[in-house]
């Protein structure tokens, strides 16, 4: 099954995710895409996009332990699918293929 686009936030999301190495859960994905881009990023967003990547299979999802603190709650954690990662590098190729013989210091406004 192929799902043809990734939205830029979507690329964002999983490149965090798989920056993160299996610790990525909600609020450690906002902060590594503000840390990486310098944009402020609403944990909703992250969230909403969370849940459609997990519809489309590239991301799968698993509920951790209660935390240690007093009342602490489950976090649900994330991590790429195989078929998330093949997205991800389709993705790259497009913009590459997109770039190509394009001088980015040239750009203007016609």
């Amino acid at each position: 099954m192929t799902h043809h686009g990734l939205g830029e936030f979507e690329q964002m999301v999983l490149l965090a995710i798989a920056h993160l190495e299996g610790e990525a859960y909600g609020i450690p994905i906002v902060e590594e895409i503000e840390r990486r881009t310098g944009r402020s990023v609403a944990r909703a967003a992250v969230y909403v996009t969370l849940r459609r990547l997990d519809e489309k299979g590239f991301v799968s999802s698993w509920m951790s332990d209660p935390t240690p603190e007093r009342g602490g709650k489950p976090r649900r954690y994330v991590k790429l699918t195989s078929e998330g990662a093949r997205a991800l590098r389709e993705a790259r190729r497009a913009a590459e293929r997109m770039w190509q013989g394009l001088d980015p210091a040239s750009l203007r406004s016609r």
